[in-house]
């Protein structure tokens, strides 16, 4: 199974550090917070990475190169300016292929296995999201789970964890698809048609939004070296 990374954001709400550095590139722990996701994936078994890039790109792809300090290929989908989530997943499709994949927002950092992701047979689902505790900032959540499927937000709710597996029939058949346009909307048609899964993980994971969690994890991580 192929990977996609979503890398492009302007980190607005992390500046000033990301007025010169991509919000992937921050680091926590001592490395930059994509290294997490690419040896997470690499130790999953995953050897195809597909990273979008745009604010600051060429810092991503200087760093990273072809990826093969971690056993992986990386390819590179680059946009003009940011084409938010979807919009990015509808540009990278050439580059991904007709099967599923494993997609992960950049800017978390979390402690959750990939490789059961990996075997996930969506059946006849479009896409399997991971949704993790409500954290602090986002106490409402996003999402529900009732026998398996996704669902509009209930009680209980819980927080999209930015992990997820996606059939590229997702993105490619959603009915509103334009060049720019974030993957809340399709999930939202998604839960309407009964399209996808979801799974909840209790485990450790951080939505590194704001330059406080950022200072926050990366304390709790030095700790732990």
């Amino acid at each position: 199974m192929k990977a996609m990374i979503l890398a492009a954001g302007l980190g607005k709400r992390m500046r000033p550090l990301t007025l010169s550095t991509p919000k992937p590139l921050l680091c926590v722990g001592g490395k930059p917070l994509i290294e997490y996701h690419l040896e997470a994936l690499a130790a999953a078994g995953v050897r195809e990475v597909v990273i979008n890039v745009a604010y600051l790109g060429e810092q991503i792809k200087a760093a990273l190169g072809n990826g093969q300090r971690w056993q992986l290929a990386i390819e590179y989908s680059t946009e003009p300016s940011p084409l938010e989530t979807a919009g990015a997943i509808a540009q990278a499709l050439p580059l991904l292929g007709d099967q599923p994949f494993l997609l992960i927002n950049a800017d978390i950092w979390t402690d959750l296995p990939l490789g059961p992701l990996l075997s996930i047979s969506l059946g006849d689902a479009l896409g399997h999201l991971v949704l993790v505790n409500n954290p602090e900032h986002h106490p409402q959540g996003d999402f529900s789970i009732a026998a398996g499927r996704l669902l509009e937000r209930r009680e209980p709710a819980y927080t999209f964890s930015g992990v997820s597996v996606l059939h590229p029939q997702l993105i490619a058949t959603y009915p509103q698809r334009r060049a720019c346009f974030p993957l809340v909307e399709v999930f939202r048609e998604g839960i309407a048609q009964g399209q996808l899964t979801a799974q909840h993980y209790g485990g450790r994971w951080c939505d590194v939004g704001t330059v406080e969690r950022l200072r926050g994890l990366d304390g709790c991580l030095l700790k732990e070296r």
